[in-house]
């Protein structure tokens, strides 16, 4: 590691912070129906929405009725997905003349893009057209992101609440999601990203003749506006099979900067957003602080074992750092922090092959994704953290004998047992099927490398889907009908289930009166309370997924070692 590797890595979480305490502010303003910039733009546009749709924005939803809107909209939105799919060679806007996608394939990609995890069994140049691109894989990428902000400003409701019902109006709150925070952001990254030399087209494939005189055929299109929403939405998937490693949807220094500030931007200013909503301004630094610690510990590790090298290379003679599966343009420091970025904030986007890195620098985003709390995606990574907070407050009140209060509302058993359900949902649906997976041949056929590194791709490949990250380690076969299956249904668990408990949560909460805060109130907000959260978050993940780990990448760290 060199100091300016360090300072570069420093640099970019600094700039996420930066650009996050405004946005968090405007989005407490945005959510909380205050006057914001650009109404006079935004409010004909929500009108006329209300007016075509039939939404009452005045109606105001219990925890039931908002929970049954989400859920409906969401079902709607992954059917129309699947038949899109399933019928786009007999689209408009197929130039490359692409088939239908096969069954289980549509399944696992409509799941996929509807649960925010994006993760892709297919290479999109090859599988998808134009329209599917758009009016499937984008417009998917828009709404999964605008339902978890929705979900945790539901949730935010219930906690300030006194003594009432009601969570606010889920298709107003999903309409302000995408009318006032995605799509503003969203074209503004696609504009810089198009100055950077990322293509916007609706023209066919390029064939060019190549200087040993054959031809290539180059794939193109409207790239630069999916790269946008796939950062910003922490969606992940990309338009070309090597994501953002394409030179096509990744071509410099600059665009790799803008696409780590743009997938850590929404979940970072939402701890800002929520200390608004709890009035509680110190609670957003004292998040911040220590989740950007992590995700600055997690590049951290990530740098020092690429940096290093690989010793069996070193045996022979051959020093320098880990390169393979990396873009020399990007260099090792910002592939390390887009490696713990992409994980951190669940967004799944890749720069580099994760198959490739050290087993120590792999272990990193495996655990970031298992902890499923540092940031995490737009929306449902504050959930989890919340989740994990209303945890913290009841083990810290039992260890001081006071009755856990989380600002200002009483945890009880009700809240406790809906935000445990919440957090094993998180392990049970990645080691259960693993264990499946490695047991059954159908799971085992489809893992390209031998011992513990295919272990670890199985593995990889279900905390992925259950952390909605959408990452792969790339030598594990997931195009089959076995992998697209299960993998469907750990995407729908690891979204939903959790999702579900926590509006359930804020229901019971927002019935609930405010208590006063005293001398014997335990703060929420404190530093030390921070320290405490960080420690239940990695006590509850290391007896939890340790055995796994150690199997995995901890046991491949230490073979490499006994071999060199």
């Amino acid at each position: 590691m060199t100091f300016s590797g360090v300072l570069a890595i420093t640099l970019v979480l600094a700039v996420t912070v930066a650009l996050a305490v405004p946005l968090g502010r405007y989005m407490y303003q945005v959510f909380d129906g205050e006057q914001v910039p650009f109404d006079r733009v935004f409010r004909p546009f929500e009108r006329v929405l209300y007016c075509v749709t039939g939404i009452r924005p005045e109606v105001e939803m219990d925890w039931k009725a908002y929970l049954r809107a989400l859920m409906l909209s969401n079902a709607a939105m992954g059917v129309f997905a699947y038949v899109i799919l399933r019928i786009q060679a007999w689209l408009p806007l197929n130039p490359a003349h692409i088939g239908p996608m096969p069954p289980y394939l549509a399944f696992n990609t409509a799941v996929s893009f509807l649960t925010n995890t994006n993760w892709q069994n297919y290479a999109g140049e090859q599988s998808l057209s134009y329209l599917s691109q758009m009016i499937a894989i984008t417009f998917l990428q828009f709404t999964s992101a605008a339902t978890g902000i929705a979900a945790c400003i539901a949730f935010l409701r219930g906690m300030r609440s006194r003594q009432a019902n009601a969570l606010g109006n889920f298709w107003v709150d999903l309409t302000r999601a995408l009318l006032r925070v995605l799509l503003p952001l969203a074209f503004v990254w696609s504009i810089a990203l198009m100055a950077l030399g990322v293509p916007e087209t609706l023209g066919g494939y390029v064939t060019v003749h190549v200087l040993g005189g054959g031809t290539q055929i180059i794939p193109r299109g409207p790239v630069a506006t999916l790269e946008a929403i796939k950062q910003l939405g922490t969606n992940g998937g990309g338009f070309f099979n090597a994501n953002s490693a394409h030179p096509f949807e990744d071509p410099n220094v600059w665009t790799c900067m803008l696409e780590i500030w743009a997938m850590s931007l929404i979940p970072t200013a939402f701890v800002f957003t929520a200390a608004r909503f709890l009035n509680a301004p110190k609670l957003g630094w004292v998040l911040c602080a220590f989740l950007t610690a992590l995700v600055f510990l997690g590049a951290l590790v990530v740098y020092h074992a690429e940096a290093a090298g690989n010793p069996l290379l070193a045996k022979l003679g051959i020093h320098g750092p880990n390169m393979e599966g990396k873009e020399v343009r990007f260099g090792i420091p910002l592939t390390s922090t887009f490696v713990a970025v992409t994980t951190a904030y669940t967004t799944g986007a890749v720069n580099a092959m994760h198959d490739s890195l050290m087993p120590l620098g792999g272990m990193v985003p495996l655990v970031l994704m298992m902890l499923n709390c540092v940031f995490g995606g737009d929306g449902a990574g504050m959930l989890n953290i919340l989740m994990f907070f209303i945890i913290t407050v009841f083990i810290c009140g039992l260890m001081v004998g006071r009755t856990p209060e989380f600002f200002g509302k009483k945890i009880e058993s009700r809240e406790v047992k809906l935000a445990t359900a919440a957090m094993l949902v998180h392990p049970f649906v990645i080691l259960i099927p693993t264990a499946i997976a490695m047991a059954t041949p159908a799971g085992r056929s489809s893992i390209a490398n031998p011992s513990l590194h295919g272990f670890s791709e199985v593995l990889y490949a279900f905390t992925s889907a259950a952390a909605n990250n959408g990452s792969a380690f790339a030598g594990l076969n997931g195009n089959t009908p076995f992998y697209n299956l299960m993998l469907g249904l750990v995407m729908l668990f690891g979204r939903y289930i959790s999702i579900i408990a926590m509006i359930a949560i804020a229901g019971s909460l927002a019935a609930k009166n405010i208590v006063p805060v005293s001398e014997g109130t335990l703060r929420a907000d404190t530093f030390s309370f921070g320290a405490v959260f960080v420690a239940i978050v990695l006590i509850v993940g290391a007896l939890t997924f340790f055995p796994y780990v150690a199997l995995g990448p901890i046991g491949e760290s230490l073979q490499l070692a006994l071999r060199s």
